[in-house]
C-alpha cells in the first residue's frame, strides 16, 4: 500500500486534495502516514488549524500533523483574497474544531525527515505548498529526500504564464530558494504544472452532484467552499470567466491512483532565483535530447474529463462513507 506524506497549505484546492486523498485511504488504496503544513496561501497557523479541521471531517484525526517551517522573508504575500481570511472560504467555523495542537505539535520539516529514516524508500511525498519544508529538510539532513519513493509537486508553469507574475506560479514563487533546492537535490520528482492545472475547473454543477448523492455535513461544506471560491476566482480573473476554481492540487493525486489521466516527458527542472523578472520561473532546456542529468518528469498535457470524473467518483464514495 502507498505511504503518503501530504505536505500542504489550505487552501480551497488544497482541501479539496486532501478529501480525495481521505476517500482512497478508506479505498484502503493508500496510507496516509502524516500531513505536513507550510506557510503560504494563509500563515502557519491557519494551515495547521485547517489541516486539522478537514482531517476530523474525514474521519481521519488520528493521523500525525506538522506545523509549517518559518520563511523569513516570502518573496509573495499570501492569497487569501482568493481562498478566504480563514483559507477555506470564510466557512472553517463551521466545521468540527481542530483536533491537533499547534503550540505543541513537531515541525513539519522534522516530521518529514523522521517518516522518511523510518520507510527510506517506501513513502511518497505529495507537495502541494510552497517547498519551504522539504527544503528545510533537505537543509537539517542531507540527502533526506533520496530516500522518499517519489516526490509529487503541484507547481511551476512552463508553457503557460504564472498566475503570481507573469512567469511564476504560486508556490515556487513564494521560496523560490527553496525550491531550488529541493529540484538540485533529487532525481526522483513528478512536476503536475500550471500547464495542465488551470484546466481543472471545479464547477458548482459538480458540487451539486456530490449534494445530491449525500446529504450531510461534509457535503454541505464542500458546496459552500465551491461557491465561495467559484466567486473568487471569477472576480479576480483566475478561471477567465468560467464559474468554478480550479483545483490545481487535484493532478498531484490524480498522477498517483489516475495516472492515465496525464501524459509527461522528463526533463531536468530548474528554477529562477535572480531575474528581476523571471525570478520563480520553472524552465527546462528543450535544445538538447540527452536526459542523463534529468531530475523530473514534467506533466503537460491532461485528460481533464477523465481526472475530474475520478475526483467526483471518489468524493461521492467519502460523502457516503
Amino acid at each position: 500500500m502507498t505511504k503518503i506524506i501530504f505536505d500542504t497549505d489550505p487552501g480551497g484546492d488544497d482541501t479539496i486534495a486532501l478529501l480525495w486523498l481521505q476517500s482512497l485511504a478508506k479505498q484502503g488504496l493508500l496510507e496516509l502516514i502524516a500531513v505536513t503544513t507550510a506557510e503560504g496561501n494563509i500563515n502557519s497557523k491557519s494551515t495547521f488549524i485547517n489541516a486539522s479541521k478537514v482531517l476530523s471531517l474525514g474521519g481521519f484525526e488520528q493521523v500525525e500533523l506538522g506545523r509549517g517551517v518559518t520563511v523569513k522573508n516570502p518573496q509573495a504575500a499570501d492569497a487569501a483574497h482568493i481562498h478566504g481570511m480563514d483559507g477555506m472560504g470564510n466557512i472553517s467555523n463551521n466545521l468540527p474544531a481542530a483536533k491537533h495542537d499547534f503550540d505543541k505539535a513537531v515541525y513539519s520539516d522534522e516530521l518529514i525527515i523522521d517518516k522518511l529514516k523510518a520507510y527510506p524508500g517506501e513513502i511518497t511525498i505529495i507537495a502541494v505548498a510552497p517547498l519551504s519544508n522539504l527544503a528545510a529538510a533537505e537543509t537539517k539532513s542531507p540527502g533526506i529526500l533520496k530516500k522518499a519513493k517519489e516526490i509529487v509537486i503541484m507547481g511551476g508553469a512552463f508553457k503557460v504564464s504564472g498566475n503570481v507574475t507573469t512567469h511564476a506560479e504560486f508556490n515556487i514563487f513564494y521560496n523560490s530558494e527553496a525550491a531550488e533546492k529541493v529540484f538540485a537535490s533529487c532525481n526522483n520528482i513528478v512536476v503536475l504544472p500550471l500547464d495542465i492545472t488551470e484546466k481543472l475547473l471545479f464547477t458548482p454543477e459538480m458540487a451539486e452532484g456530490i449534494v445530491r448523492n449525500s446529504q450531510s455535513n461534509l457535503t454541505q461544506f464542500i458546496s459552500d467552499l465551491c461557491n465561495f471560491m467559484t466567486e473568487a476566482n471569477l472576480r479576480y480573473r483566475q478561471t477567465k470567466g468560467n464559474k468554478g476554481f480550479l483545483v490545481h492540487d487535484g493532478a498531484a493525486v490524480a498522477y498517483l491512483f489516475y495516472p492515465e489521466t496525464l501524459l509527461f516527458r522528463r526533463a531536468k527542472v530548474e528554477i529562477e532565483t535572480q531575474g528581476k523578472y523571471t525570478l520563480g520561473k520553472t524552465f527546462f532546456d528543450e535544445r538538447f535530447t540527452a536526459k542523463t542529468d534529468a531530475n523530473a518528469w514534467v506533466a503537460l498535457k491532461v485528460d481533464k474529463e477523465g481526472l475530474l470524473a475520478s475526483l467526483l467518483e471518489d468524493l461521492k464514495f467519502l460523502c457516503r462513507n
